[in-house]
Parts: structure tokens; sequence; C-alpha cells
């Protein structure tokens, strides 16, 4: 049996939320690249199929609903969602091989999700919602995507409405609009060193490639 005792004060979990093409993956990205000794990616399980440059066990343990359905009977995982039909995931275990190693664990998961883990008790969590300048924005990058046809693209924007109104509905601990890369992501750092010096862990010497 898995252990579910993860939420340690000394190891917090950052969960970042926001709708699709906020931009969070490159914000996560340069995060990473920056401190790749603090923090640690939990890998997602998804039933969607990968896209194009995608890689399982890297993007998402890509799996079937069968199994994941299965795993999630079985208590293993800490939050699920289904989004555009599509079942997501985070396993207790992805999340404890993170931890285990001495890093703060990124949970990078959707709205439903985030509903699930804040109930979860014990669990020490920095909650960040990374929003965009504008709907018509947020639309213009998925078009730019080419991978929605218009019917989902017009699914995923209602969708995308309900994240943004449920992230400005205090929610969160800080909500940061993505408008401007570099300054998005500055807010983002100074924010988490703030709220990881609380937590006597500190930032203040990046590993800079």
């Amino acid at each position: 049996m898995v252990s579910t005792n993860i939420g340690l004060p000394k190891l917090p979990l950052l969960v970042i939320c926001g709708p699709s093409g906020c931009g969070k993956s490159t914000l996560l990205d340069m995060l990473f690249k920056r401190y790749p000794d603090k923090f640690g990616f939990s890998v997602s399980h998804t039933t969607r199929k990968p896209r194009e440059g995608e890689k399982s066990g890297h993007h998402y343990h890509f799996t079937t609903p069968e199994s994941i359905n299965e795993a999630i009977a079985n208590g293993e995982f800490l939050e699920t969602a289904t989004y555009s039909g599509n079942i997501y995931g985070t396993s207790i275990k992805a999340v404890e091989t993170v931890s285990n190693a001495g890093k703060v664990c990124v949970l990078d998961i959707e709205m439903e999700g985030v509903k699930q883990v804040k109930q979860k008790p014990g669990l020490d969590l920095i909650l960040v919602f990374i929003k965009p300048p504008s709907i018509q924005t947020l639309e213009s990058r998925l078009r730019s995507r080419g991978t929605e046809t218009e019917e989902s693209l017009k699914r995923r924007l209602s969708v995308c409405k309900e994240e943004i109104k449920y992230g400005e509905d205090g929610n969160f601990d800080i909500v940061i609009v993505n408008e401007n890369l570099a300054a998005a992501y500055g807010c983002l750092e100074d924010f988490l060193i703030d709220e990881l010096l609380k937590r006597n862990i500190d930032l203040e010497q990046p590993s800079v490639n």
C-alpha cells in the first residue's frame, strides 16, 4: 500500500493551475532550469493521445482508461480530473518520488484536481494560478497550436472561462497574469522565494546553466 504521508511541512507541494494556453509549461521550464536541485516535476497520468514531440514518462505517463480507473479504485491517486473527454491524474507514487529526493514537488493540474488536493488533510500547499491577459489572447494562443477542431476549441474555451473565474475567486495564494513572460516569471520566482523562506527553504543560490 502506498503511503499518503507526503505533505511534510519541510517539503510543500507547489500547485500550479491555469487554463490551457496560459503559459504554465514555459514558466515551469524556466523555474526548473534556474533551480534544478530545488524543484521536481510530478509527471501526471493521462488517457489522451500524445501530441507531437511529447514523450511518455517526461511530459505525461500516457495510459488507458481501463488502467487508470483500476489504479484510482485502488487509491493510488492524489487527484484525478476529466478534461475534454480525457482522464488526468497525479499518482501518490509520483509525488513521493520527488519529495523523497528532497525536492519541492510541482503539480501542474486542472481546476478539479486543485479542489481535490485542497481537501486532502495534512498537505502543505503553495497554490499558484496563472492567468492569461484576456480570453481573446488565450484563444489566439490555442489556435496557433493547430491541435484543436473548431468544436473542441469552443469547448476548451468554455472550460477556460470557468477556470479563470475559479482562479479569481480567492482559491489560490497568488494569481499571476502572464502577459509578459519575463515579468510573469519574475513575479513567480519572487513569490516562491518568500513562501519557501517561511518554510526554511532557501533559494538564494540557484544553479545557472
